[in-house]
């Protein structure tokens, strides 16, 4: 490559790189689409005639690069940690007032940095010498994938940094987002060509960045929007606004909206501020995030194991809408519950398209009077799952229909029936189609035997197709290749993928064995107290109601459900064809009443980093402790995760010693 073409794809690339970053991040080109056409086209000829011109950091590297196998995990030098939630004013102000207890007397004021909460999808891009290097999703917190080649592909993400002297190392961190107005515009071209539709533009973006094809991922319109730093090596920084500043120096698409606050009534103004634009705002938003600004006043508040202490989510209140109520029907669960469900009006709520909600039980439609044809209020509760709140009575015009629970299954034809004391309808036959696909999809679980390549749509085809009639049945799905290559979208590698990880799933935990059986009202902390205390499947199998009730935490109901579950001789077979195909059934330890914990009483709150609930408590219980629900003068520790409830606040009234799982690690060896 002589000098003169090296300087001209330098000079293209700069050029190229300053116009994508007016466009992309400032909103404000400066030439139009048909000149920058001719800079692209000329890097493109230049690279292919001479291929040693193209760098890493050239723009043509953003069209994508050829499918991976799969992501490699990266783990990130400092971790990524959650926030804690503040639901409401009250919660704020308690973070306030746990601020100032932490740092009054050794950091002097406290001044809040406050931005939107952006709803989209963590990431952290490293850079060396200001050349993107590599980047990777937020993960666990711990460790993440690494998209590198997808992330090159967002055209808000400088490969060059816009510095002279940008730093050394510099790790940005941020949130990649689609605007709504790209969200509908994809959304539709998606429509008429016949192609599912993204649900929302959250789901869409991490679905765009986790392509394994990233020239899947370059035809998605992804954003970037930086908000912190992880390690920062060559320029000092002591506040987290000088941490914005510096990345909106570096070519990096910031929040406008950002601002600095010296007290909680500016702060809330500004929440309530944010909150009334919601809707007008061209992302998604969930609420703001409040950090201590000095760098110095956030060390002395210190951390959890997963999230900051002086950082804090202040979330919006779930979005409702006016919408009408067009039938009523019954879906058909794993444990042949009959559920009702409202099928709406579509709305849109919070930016998501809704158009049904569960209404749970008969109970829950009488009790909100839910009928055919009203005008009712829905929301999308933890802006996730849509409900019913009210019905607007007035405008009822007296031709609404009363909703009547069906007296036979709506799948299987077969009667059904309402124990005492419950508020589920329940199907009484076990061949039930719909119990068989529920039944089947709760086996492969995360929490019970892990099988990844099942999708519920799979899963009712193998169903369907009888390929399979119940769970045992997924165990001979290696005899039968052929058959699943011939299912829509399994190629060659799933199927393989698949066949892989059910062979993997024969050697997992007993409880999670027990949780993945689908026994009624057994969840995966009574899958863990079943295992630890009785140890093994023969033992709970042989069990009688009497037995199972002297176990702490399992109730009359749970007894005879347990009991009735395994003297069905439909049941029995099943397990016995789990263990005739390979499905390790281990013995546990029965729960020590001595150990470390002995007499000591333990109160859970908030997610732990490396332990499910049902996991903590069978740490404590094999220990020999106890774990309650609620706080106590009684209670010895309790053990805070990530969005702890009110029952920290409880134990710091009561004076109760509150560990985070570091030193829960450490108790346990």
């Amino acid at each position: 490559m002589d000098a003169k073409t090296k300087r001209r794809a330098e000079e293209l690339r700069r050029l190229i790189e300053y116009h994508n970053h007016r466009y992309y991040v400032l909103d404000s080109p400066e030439i139009s689409d048909a000149e920058y056409d001719e800079l692209f086209d000329e890097l493109v000829k230049l690279e292919t005639d001479c291929p040693e011109a193209r760098t890493p950091d050239s723009p043509t590297q953003r069209v994508g690069a050829p499918p991976l196998d799969k992501f490699p995990s990266r783990k990130h030098s400092l971790p990524m940690l959650s926030l804690n939630k503040a639901m409401t004013k009250e919660d704020f102000l308690d973070f306030d007032r746990r601020m100032h207890e932490l740092i009054a007397g050794e950091g002097g004021l406290i001044e809040y940095a406050v931005e939107p909460k952006y709803d989209g999808l963590a990431v952290e891009l490293i850079y060396e010498n200001g050349v993107l290097v590599s980047g990777s999703t937020r993960g666990d917190g711990v460790s993440g994938e690494e998209v590198t080649a997808n992330l090159r592909t967002v055209k808000t993400i400088p490969l060059t940094l816009q510095n002279k002297k940008p730093p050394k190392l510099l790790e940005a961190r941020g949130e990649v987002i689609i605007f709504k107005s790209d969200f509908e515009k994809f959304n539709k071209a998606r429509e008429k060509s016949g192609d599912e539709l993204f649900a929302n533009p959250r789901n869409m973006a991490a679905g765009s960045l986790r392509q394994l094809d990233s020239r899947i991922t370059a035809q998605r319109p992804l954003r970037f929007i930086a908000y912190g730093v992880g390690i920062v090596d060559g320029i000092t920084i002591s506040k987290q606004s000088e941490t914005i500043d510096l990345l909106d120096s570096l070519g990096f698409k910031v929040s406008e909206k950002r601002g600095v606050f010296g007290s909680v009534d500016e702060v809330e103004n500004y929440y309530n501020g944010i909150l009334s634009q919601r809707d007008s705002l061209e992302y998604d938003i969930d609420g703001i995030v409040i950090k201590v600004n000095s760098f110095h006043q956030q060390e002395i508040a210190g951390e959890l194991s997963r999230s900051p202490r002086w950082a804090v989510a202040w979330k919006f209140p779930p979005v409702q809408k006016t919408t009408v109520v067009e039938k009523i029907d019954v879906q058909v669960g794993r444990t042949g519950a009959l559920t009702p469900v409202a099928h709406l009006k579509p709305v849109s709520v919070g930016g998501v398209t809704v158009s049904r909600a569960t209404l749970h039980n008969e109970d829950e439609v009488r009790r909100k009077d839910v009928r055919i044809g009203d005008t009712v209020i829905v929301q999308r509760a933890g802006d996730v799952i849509p409900e019913v709140v009210k019905v607007i009575t007035e405008k009822r015009t007296g031709k609404e229909k009363e909703f009547k629970m069906p007296g036979r299954c709506p799948v299987c034809g077969s009667p059904v029936e309402r124990a005492e004391g419950e508020s589920a309808t329940r199907c009484t036959s076990l061949y039930c189609r719909a119990q068989q696909v529920e039944r089947i999809f709760h086996f492969t679980s995360k929490g019970g035997m892990d099988i990844e390549g099942l999708g519920y749509k799979t899963v009712e085809i193998l169903v369907d197709k009888e390929i399979i009639k119940d769970i045992a049945g997924l165990y001979l799905l290696h005899k039968k290749r052929d058959i699943l290559l011939g299912i829509e979208r399994m190629g060659e590698k799933s199927v393989q993928n698949l066949i892989d990880s059910i062979e993997n799933s024969k050697k997992r935990e007993l409880s999670r064995i027990i949780f993945a059986l689908g026994i009624f009202g057994v969840g995966e902390n009574m899958a863990g107290l079943l295992a630890s205390h009785l140890g093994s499947m023969e033992k709970l199998k042989e069990a009688s109601v009497e037995e199972l009730e002297e176990i702490e935490g399992v109730g009359p109901i749970v007894a005879k459900s347990i009991y009735k579950f395994f003297r069905d001789n439909n049941n029995i077979s099943i397990i016995g064809r789990l263990k005739d195909y390979g499905v390790k059934f281990p013995e546990e330890t029965a729960r020590p009443k001595e150990g470390v914990f002995s007499g000591k009483t333990f109160v859970l709150t908030g997610t732990l980093d490396s332990y499910t609930r049902a996991e903590a408590k069978r740490e404590i219980e094999n220990r020999g402790g106890k774990v309650s629900s609620s706080v106590s003068k009684k209670t010895d520790f309790v053990l805070a995760g990530v969005d702890p409830g009110s029952k920290l606040d409880k134990a710091r009234k009561l004076d109760v010693k509150i560990i985070d799982e570091t030193e829960f690690k450490k108790l346990i060896g």
